[in-house]
């Protein structure tokens, strides 16, 4: 939604709730194969029949190459006088074509291995065999999620120290798909407080004092006009707003 927004897309929502086992309803697998969201069918006069596409970053990728009216969430490719030379590309542009493939691989897979420890450690685990899943899980958080979580945070804290032009987003001074891209994992595990419940202690004690520059800057995202506009109208539709399924 933060992307149709940025975009200025007009768009309708068709909204999937998930099963009580998380997954997302049998529904989805009419809309695409995998049966997973986020999907977006776009309709324009020219179509015989909707564009469905699937899979975030390629939602963000054809989606920002196609409406370009309102913002263009995609930097300038080539250097001045270097158009078509290998190594020619800007620095904006290489960082943004990384980005959007780091983000839902490397990154998004540990993301999404914490916030599975973090269930095996919740309270919707039944009393009695919760000390074992919590065991389980702090042994999985110990020796996988927080050596590569980091990795991780080590990197996006260097990419926006050393930002292009100074700027505030990961590939310069302009918001880009990629900003985009990183919203939901890193609002989602603020939200969860699952940053500081990774398995290990962090150099300067916790996250935010270890990494300032990321978690400025996942703050920074939050207080964006878009992303707010997009929580608004989920809270309208549903009555509150929350990242966590």
């Amino acid at each position: 939604m933060w992307l149709l927004e940025e975009l200025e897309v007009p768009y309708e929502l068709d909204i999937h709730h998930r099963e009580p086992n998380k997954l997302a309803p049998p529904a989805a697998e009419k809309l695409h194969p995998l049966g997973k969201f986020p999907i977006v069918s776009v309709i324009a006069p020219s179509l015989a029949e909707p564009v469905v596409l699937a899979e975030s970053a390629f939602i963000v990728q054809w989606m920002s190459e196609h409406f370009t009216k309102a913002k263009n969430l995609i930097p300038s490719r080539w250097k001045d006088g270097q158009h078509g030379k290998i190594g020619g590309e800007t620095e904006s542009w290489m960082r943004y074509q990384y980005l959007m493939y780091y983000a839902e691989g490397s990154f998004m897979f540990t993301m999404v291995v914490q916030f599975i420890t973090l269930g095996l450690k919740g309270n919707n685990i039944p009393f009695f065999i919760r000390p074992i899943t919590r065991f389980i899980g702090n042994k999985i958080s110990s020796f996988m999620v927080f050596p590569n979580s980091k990795r991780h945070f080590t990197l996006l804290e260097q990419y926006l120290s050393t930002s292009p032009e100074g700027g505030k987003y990961l590939c310069g001074p302009d918001l880009t798909g990629a900003d985009i891209m990183f919203a939901y994992p890193l609002q989602a595990g603020l939200e969860m407080r699952a940053f500081d419940d990774m398995g290990g202690t962090w150099e300067k004690g916790s996250f935010q004092d270890t990494f300032p520059n990321l978690h400025a800057y996942i703050k920074r995202l939050a207080e964006e006009p878009g992303w707010k506009r997009a929580l608004q109208k989920i809270k309208e539709i549903e009555g509150s707003a929350s990242l966590l399924p």
